[in-house]
């Protein structure tokens, strides 16, 4: 139990760390807290509702890695260069992918709760 408490506290830290420094993370942290009643609301059953909510915490984790890669890649190489350049663009990459997931997800339930 003890090392689940403090994996819960490095995990804590690194939440409250990206949401200080991270304008994109806190961007998809008032995402997640507007969407959670959006979600429950707009969801037409439980397993829409359960896909609403965790495309937007896909969204958080995809922003939460690309974060890190971003600060890792800076601190291993400060310049500019460009293989680093192409890292951090894979990275965002990713978080546009779940974006994009997320995005479908929402637009789905929305035409279904319409149609």
């Amino acid at each position: 139990m003890h090392a689940l408490y403090l994996a819960f506290l490095n995990s804590w830290r690194g939440l409250v760390h990206g949401a200080r420094t991270e304008r994109a993370v806190r961007l998809e942290l008032v995402l997640l807290v507007l969407g959670l009643p959006l979600g429950l609301l707009l969801g037409t059953t439980l397993w829409v509702r359960v896909a609403l909510l965790a495309s937007l915490l896909l969204m958080l984790a995809a922003e939460f890695l690309n974060t890190a890669i971003e600060k890792l890649c800076d601190h291993l190489h400060p310049d500019h260069h460009p293989r680093i350049g192409i890292v951090k663009d894979l990275a965002s990459a990713g978080t546009f992918s779940a974006q994009g997931i997320a995005a479908l997800i929402w637009v789905a339930a929305l035409i279904e709760r319409l149609g």
